[in-house]
């Protein structure tokens, strides 16, 4: 069965089915996703907490990742953008990696004859002699250096007793308190005198003395002291110097320790 158009050409009633169809085809708008659609879809794929489920496969990989890298740096310390600590981590290595291939120094006492070795030994065993926890071979050490270095015998042991009763630890003499470059000091004597203190926040205030000479001391009831009494033989660690019209003295804060060298002798007999 057949048509006639307008223009008068026939044509077929499937041909005319079909351009109906194409047409009605044609008529129908493309969808596309509004800005709100695109931001919210965008959002749901990139959000940190954002499900797997429904994602594509490339933003389930990226959640994956996100996932694995937050657990592995949520104990991390320094977590900041600009942080340097890979950088710095490196440079450890580094120098660590350096510092084992290379030699270590030579000993300076191998530079010495017999005779000289045996002299610097035996004052070595003279300096440590009242110094608490120190070695002779460390002092040794460092006579041998000076020595090594043109330094005479004499002028090393002094210079080496002065370091060595300058370092954190070693009781102080009282007479050379002004010239140990430390604020926190250990010192040992006797108590020769206490007074009454003027303070309430005092606990006691005394004298303690050694063969170099004597110091004020004074100790503060915040800090909770063990109380001496005049002629105690004590050990006053961790005090803290201060200065007063011109003169040293120590104070017996909450970090320091008050030890009394003859009773732990006593008790060790």
């Amino acid at each position: 069965m057949s048509s006639e158009t307008r223009f008068g050409s026939k044509v077929s009633d499937a041909q005319t089915d079909n351009q109906e169809v194409e047409a009605a085809v044609e008529e129908q708008p493309e969808l596309r996703r509004s800005v709100d659609q695109e931001i919210q879809g965008k959002v749901d794929t990139n959000h940190p907490e954002a499900r797997p489920e429904g994602m594509t496969l490339e933003g389930e990989e990226k959640f994956r990742a996100r996932e694995a890298e937050i657990r592995s740096t949520r104990q991390r310390f320094d977590r900041r953008q600009s942080s340097d600590r890979e950088e710095r981590t490196r440079e450890v290595v580094k120098s660590q990696t350096r510092y084992a291939q290379e030699e270590p120094p030579e000993d300076p006492r191998t530079k010495l004859s017999q005779e000289q070795l045996a002299e610097v030994n035996e004052r070595a065993a003279q300096i440590v002699e009242d110094l608490d926890g120190r070695s002779r071979a460390g002092a040794a050490y460092r006579l041998a250096q000076k020595v090594a270095e043109g330094v005479d015998l004499l002028n090393a042991a002094l210079l080496v007793k002065e370091e060595m009763y300058a370092s954190p630890g070693v009781p102080v003499p009282t007479g050379t308190l002004e010239k140990v470059p430390r604020s926190t000091v250990d010192i040992e004597g006797e108590v020769v005198q206490l007074w009454d203190a003027e303070s309430p926040a005092v606990c006691q205030v005394g004298l303690i003395e050694d063969d170099t000479g004597r110091t004020k001391f004074t100790s503060w009831v915040k800090s909770d002291p063990k109380l001496v009494q005049e002629g105690d033989h004590v050990r006053l660690r961790a005090v803290e110097k201060s200065w007063y019209e011109g003169r040293v003295s120590v104070a017996v804060t909450g970090w320091s320790q008050i030890e009394f060298p003859d009773r732990e002798r006593w008790w060790d007999e």
